[in-house]
């Protein structure tokens, strides 16, 4: 047995990963989504796995083999963990899209991927894209998901139906998914994740966490697009047996919360963070005994932190107050895994306290995805945790000097990507390697460990810059700190080269709205109040004061422009992931941002 085949335990695919739980949990259900009432219908591990047999037999009819690309543009469903376990059965590479992207970034990928077959959503999308057939090469069938005839997913499955075939079980470093990066700095890329990178990610986070069993339900929030998503939370579920809802929309989250009624979240901190500022504008507003139990409740869950018991004080707010958040959640939700950016401690804390603790994770779609994580077994509030199992974490000082306390993040274990498709210089530039440990992937990310081994991101060295005084600074912290402010929405800092720091702020008009009234400015539109001098002055205020707990003063921003729109998919300013394209918002922004300079 050689050193990469000791790294992987059984199953180490995909496909063997789904069949096993499908013998073990035939009866129970899997996933769970929307009926017309609004209510949720689930649909158990036996009828999935009946519909895969369909599919892939259907595919197979197609000419799909090992090595061939399938790809799909469809939201988290039903279907789209058909088509995938249907793919994963012929050996072919799975390449997810998302409904919500630019018609000329699908193209990008499916002519990069060189798919073969492609499922759609609905007519609509089809009537976008069918023209391709005749202009990609590679490109042989779209069929419409949610649609009737010839050319539709249904056509395919009942084709399978009569003409079934065995699944091919794909070796561990086969390709599983070519999955495509945002592309915040440029182009997007193909990260090629083999099955053997999946499973030993799923392996572990179940190793970290082994009380989550066939009782865990979650409402599915991330995209299965994203690595995050398809591994922390679809195939996790699967490999312990697990039910998943989809969420219907961001508008029905709250409703959503109560019909599924999850017991673990993996999701985004964004989403504690607005739960978070929610709750403390809520008790602002109510005032009165709401408020004066809300922070009797927050002072003896302290209390509790150093004594290490509940006073009968704190046993009966917990129900009275914190009761009444959990409900929020539907009731039962014990803990969360976040990603995509670190947990800001106090919120962190605050959770904690009111029984849903959040631990946070690290990695990236090069890492499928997760490096490290946090635990029950070993939580450290402002880490991102330490490694997962059979991964080892390396800081490498060789670009900031063998006296700085960080460096850049390389990871090495089975979870490190095969390379990027179609650009092997791109793939020379991030990937290492190492007589003891193997194969490594350099991050691009800065950080340090600390004395129990537990990581600390304190920046990204792509995104830092100097000042026109030599200092550096890591922005995407400091706009991580501006965005907890209650009264904003989302930030970007812009400075690189210049003599101080300015920013871009989106301000949240709806906490600001009690503010405004007692200004006599409750009737100005967001446009208007953004002109407002007392409303930027009063923001200005409170985002500097708040940052002057934590930065430099090199590193507050001297000016500050406000937005009334925020940064969002639609206007192109954000990635799938909630992550800031950088690159797009310089190119609208930037002569206002120079212009505060002058």
């Amino acid at each position: 047995m050689t050193k990469a085949d000791a790294w992987y335990e059984y199953p180490s695919n995909l496909v063997d990963m789904f069949e096993d739980s499908v013998k073990k949990f035939s009866d129970r259900p899997l996933v769970g989504m929307k009926n017309a009432a609004g209510e949720y219908d689930y649909k158990t591990y036996g009828h999935i796995a009946q519909r895969v047999d369909n599919l892939r037999g259907g595919l197979a009819q197609l000419g799909i083999e090992k090595g061939d690309g399938v790809g799909l543009i469809i939201n988290n469903s039903e279907e789209w963990g058909v088509i995938a376990f249907a793919a994963y059965g012929r050996g072919a590479r799975l390449v997810p899209m998302y409904e919500k992207e630019l018609e000329h970034i699908w193209r990008y990928i499916i002519e990069d991927s060189e798919l073969k077959v492609l499922f759609v959503v609905n007519e609509d999308v089809y009537e976008q894209i069918k023209g391709w057939m005749d202009e990609i090469e590679t490109l042989e069938k779209v069929f419409i998901i949610h649609g009737s005839g010839e050319n539709s997913m249904a056509a395919i499955e009942e084709m399978g139906q009569k003409n079934p075939v065995a699944s091919i079980k794909p070796h561990y470093s086969d390709i599983a998914s070519l999955i495509y990066t945002s592309g915040t700095t440029g182009e997007p890329k193909g990260v090629l994740l083999s099955h053997g990178n999946f499973t030993t990610n799923v392996q572990a986070a179940a190793s970290a966490f082994p009380h989550i069993d066939e009782n865990v339900v979650t409402l599915s929030i991330l995209p299965w697009a994203h690595s995050f998503g398809q591994a922390g939370e679809l195939f996790l579920g699967i490999y312990v047996g697990g039910a998943t809802g989809i969420l219907g929309s961001v508008e029905t989250v709250v409703d959503d919360m109560g019909k599924v009624r999850p017991t673990i979240l993996i999701a985004v901190p964004r989403i504690f963070n607005k739960v978070y500022s929610g709750i403390h504008n809520t008790m602002i507003e109510k005032g009165g005994l709401v408020q004066f139990l809300f922070n009797t409740a927050k002072k003896e869950a302290e209390k509790k932190r150093t004594t290490g018991k509940a006073s009968l004080k704190l046993k009966i707010l917990d129900k009275l107050v914190f009761g009444k958040i959990r409900d929020r959640f539907g009731g039962r939700l014990k803990e969360a895994i976040t990603g995509s950016a670190a947990m800001n401690p106090e919120i962190a804390q605050f959770f904690i306290d009111i029984g849903i603790p959040t631990y946070d994770c690290y990695g990236l779609t090069e890492t499928t995805p997760a490096m490290t994580i946090n635990c029950p077994a070993g939580h450290r509030l402002g880490t991102v945790g330490r490694a997962i199992d059979k991964v080892t974490v390396v800081i490498d000082k060789s670009m900031v000097g063998e006296d700085s306390e960080d460096g850049e993040i390389i990871c090495f274990g089975p979870n490190v990507m095969q390379g990027y498709h179609n650009k092997p210089e791109k793939t020379a530039e991030v990937m290492v390697s190492d007589p003891k440990l193997g194969v490594g992937f350099r991050t691009g990310d800065r950080g340090r460990l600390d004395e129990g081994g537990y990581l600390i991101i304190t920046g990204r060295f792509k995104e830092e810059y100097k000042l026109e005084n030599g200092k550096y600074v890591h922005p995407a912290s400091l706009e991580e700190d501006i965005k907890l402010n209650v009264y904003v929405i989302n930030a970007m800092l812009y400075g690189d080269g210049k003599p101080y720091n300015v920013a871009m702020l989106v301000p949240d008009f709806e906490a600001l709205k009690p503010i405004c009234d007692e200004m006599g400015l409750g009737d100005k539109t967001p446009q208007d109040l953004i002109k407002e001098e007392k409303v930027q002055a009063f923001i200005k205020t409170e985002v500097t004061n708040h940052l002057k707990k934590s930065y430099g003063g090199y590193e507050i921003p001297k000016k500050f422009i406000f937005l009334p729109e925020d940064f969002s998919l639609e206007n192109g300013m954000l990635t799938q992931t909630m992550k800031l394209k950088r690159r797009n918002v310089y190119e609208k922004y930037l002569d206002q941002l120079e212009a505060l300079y002058d």
